[in-house]
């Protein structure tokens, strides 16, 4: 017996995902890389039979009577009739918010995410994200568009503090960089819970005390019901007027029009934002004329050469395990949407 593993790739389309033409390559799964990926995993050669397509093509057919599903998103109306055998959904993102609310993810299958693959990448950015906005990279990019040539000085980074909102694969990656720097960095996540790389964490229920230390703040939460609106006008107004922040969470978490005010204003120091909300940007955005901020085509996470095989690297792992009936990796609580 095999299991069928239905691939669901989508073309790149306007306000959806991938967002950028140039994307469609680096997320499509195809058979050759499948092939590929699983050679490093003999234990699950010859027991699998996949179907590559794309967006809805053969969704109806195929899905018949595919045990694993392995996508970015689907339709998920009447899932349990379109799809009786199905048993496990790996969503090829980290963030899986544009699933939610998962009242239609049936008891009986398990999603997983892609969280681990984006580590090295998403900490190097934010290495060199909290580097930009120390060397007021931000204010630099804005005077030249100006054709104004200021010395804008700073000293080492060692003494300063980072606040790091998320602590998981993406913003422990990048407290673990930054922190050989002499940097103070202190965590924030749900539960307070120890992390590597932070000298303290808190539970997010005391984010309003670590606010006023931060002299950057790195945002690294998922879009989920506890994070949407996190950073609110308030909670930006507790911040020094010479932080910076740093956005490579979901936009949901932050009011950017608060965070343009600010800017706008002098009362921050500088911000890089690497997601939005849509994608692309609209061209009539007051994003693209705010002082002091640097925006970046959400691609902190994302590797263009090897996003694929780490994906389908931790697909074969957990496939080794639900062939064996084991407890998968990454699994998402539909209740806590991550």
């Amino acid at each position: 017996m095999t299991v069928k593993v239905h691939v669901k790739n989508n073309r790149w389309a306007e306000g959806s995902f991938p967002n950028t033409p140039e994307g469609e390559e680096v997320f499509t799964i195809t058979r050759e890389r499948f092939d590929t990926a699983q050679t490093q995993h003999p234990d699950v050669v010859g027991k699998l039979d996949p179907f590559i397509d794309w967006d809805t093509d053969n969704w109806q057919n195929s899905m018949a009577d595919a045990e694993v599903l392995l996508t970015w998103n689907m339709p998920t109306e009447n899932l349990t009739q379109v799809a009786p055998n199905l048993k496990w959904i790996h969503c090829i993102g980290a963030g899986v918010e544009h699933m939610l609310p998962m009242d239609w993810l049936p008891d009986s299958v398990t999603l997983t995410n892609n969280k681990g693959v984006h580590a090295a990448k998403a900490g190097e950015f934010g290495l060199m994200a909290i580097l930009m906005l120390h060397s007021h990279m931000p204010a630099i990019v804005t005077n030249q568009r100006k054709g104004l040539y200021e010395s804008l000085y700073c000293s080492p980074i060692a003494g300063k503090t980072v606040v790091v909102l998320g602590t998981g694969s993406l913003g422990g990656s990048g407290a673990k960089m930054i922190k050989p720097l002499g940097v103070n960095v202190i965590g924030v996540n749900r539960s307070g819970r120890d992390v590597e790389g932070c000298d303290r964490c808190v539970p997010t229920a005391q984010l309003d005390e670590v606010l006023p230390l931060a002299d950057y703040l790195l945002i690294a939460t998922p879009d989920t019901p506890e994070t949407r609106g996190l950073l609110d006008r308030r909670r930006l107004d507790l911040m020094k007027p010479t932080a910076g922040i740093i956005n490579i969470g979901r936009e949901a978490v932050m009011d950017y029009d608060a965070l343009c005010d600010k800017l706008d204003a002098g009362s921050l120091g500088g911000a890089i934002l690497d997601v939005f909300d849509p994608e692309p940007i609209a061209a009539d955005s007051r994003l693209w004329d705010t002082k002091n901020l640097i925006i970046t085509p959400h691609v902190s996470a994302d590797d263009g050469d090897a996003y694929i095989p780490l994906t389908l690297g931790l697909f074969f792992q957990n496939m080794e395990l639900f062939l064996a009936g084991k407890p998968l990796l990454n699994p998402i609580d539909p209740k806590l949407g991550y």
